[in-house]
């Protein structure tokens, strides 16, 4: 998962994410705990998630 410069820090995308791979601290970031579902992306206001094909 790449959560590019888009990214606003709105932690919309870590409140769907089931692992809690998601941190927030200014941007939003991914941990090791990410297994690349993909569901923070459909949930991001600003479209910054990119999900490996």
């Amino acid at each position: 998962m790449k959560i590019n410069d888009n990214c606003v820090g709105c932690g919309q995308c870590a409140s769907f994410c089931m692992k809690e791979a998601i941190e927030v601290k200014g941007k939003a970031r991914t941990t090791n705990a990410c297994i690349d579902c993909g569901i923070c992306a459909v949930y991001c206001p600003v479209k910054a998630i990119e999900v490996p094909a």
